[in-house]
């Protein structure tokens, strides 16, 4: 009797198992969902501004229900796009993730890269993320300066290690971005300074929210600090949220929108579009991208 028993809890478990599998790799991975936030950064009885905010598509050729969504993002109408990297996971993306970004090619935009931007990825034990001295495991070279060029040709601010001014929604905003710390790429004393007298709006922009960058970040006095990265934990524990963040942010900033501790920035890391092509999973954490409404403190 205890046998049975015993075997029906082992059957059991396996079977909720092999469904949260399914579900995760299936479904929840392909519930694209549009987030909307109310950040309070602009001067007093100015109109709102708005910023879509994608990260980590990390696309892959045939993607075309995630390239269809991100091109219907256009009807939100944005005032300024901004995007934090990690756009490719294989070396012919380049084609998909335009076709994605096509139509909000037509509106203000700025962006980083992030670490598979340069390199694919490659398979990694999942439960390597718990480590945080593991070493990073390089894939095959990205055609990223092909991506940049046709970026840049729109009219997008390639903030890496970069410092601009751009006009957004009648609106001056400064913006400054770093290369992605997650490879040590930053380079944030470069372009580091108090913000403009003369901007109404300031953002600053890396892949991943390493805090030594967000910090300098906050300390220059930038409004609103955007990142991706964290995927939002990918696989997340109903009640208790991302397990890693596979950085050095606390777990309960791995996505959404928090004050940056010490500070008057805002933070914003969005949970990302996409997955590692070597885990094609997500579970209580729905790919995302974020409508950011800019408005008067």
């Amino acid at each position: 009797m205890r046998k049975r028993t015993l075997f029906r809890l082992a059957a059991g478990t396996v079977a909720a198992g092999a469904a949260a599998l399914a579900y995760a790799s299936l479904i929840e991975r392909n519930l694209f969902t549009l987030r909307r936030y109310d950040v309070p950064v602009l001067a007093t009885d100015t109109e709102p501004l708005r910023v879509l905010h994608l990260s980590d598509l990390h696309m892959t050729p045939g993607q075309t229900r995630k390239q269809d969504w991100v091109a219907s993002l256009a009807a939100t109408d944005p005032d300024l796009v901004v995007v934090t990297g990690d756009n490719m996971a294989h070396p012919g993306a380049v084609p998909g993730v335009l076709r994605a970004l096509q139509p909000l090619l037509d509106y203000p935009g700025a962006f980083v890269f992030g670490s598979n931007d340069y390199t694919g990825p490659v398979w990694k034990n999942p439960f390597s993320y718990f480590l945080p001295d593991r070493e990073y495991a390089e894939g095959a070279t990205l055609p990223f300066e092909e991506l940049r060029e046709v970026l840049v040709t729109a009219g997008w601010a390639d903030l890496n290690n970069a410092r601009t001014s751009v006009k957004a929604g009648g609106r001056l905003v400064e913006l400054v971005g770093v290369d992605d710390p997650h490879i040590e790429q930053d380079d944030y004393p470069s372009v580091a300074g108090p913000v403009s007298a003369q901007a109404d709006l300031s953002i600053a922009l890396t892949h991943s929210p390493e805090p030594r960058i967000l910090d300098a970040m906050a300390g220059d006095g930038f409004d609103l600090l955007l990142a991706g990265h964290t995927h939002g934990g990918q696989v997340c524990v109903p009640g208790v949220g991302a397990l890693v963040t596979n950085c050095g942010l606390p777990r309960h900033m791995a996505k959404g929108l928090h004050r940056w501790p010490g500070s008057e920035s805002w933070l914003h890391v969005t949970a990302g579009v996409g997955t590692h092509p070597t885990a094609p999973v997500r579970f209580a954490c729905r790919p995302e991208a974020s409508l950011l409404t800019l408005i008067p403190r």
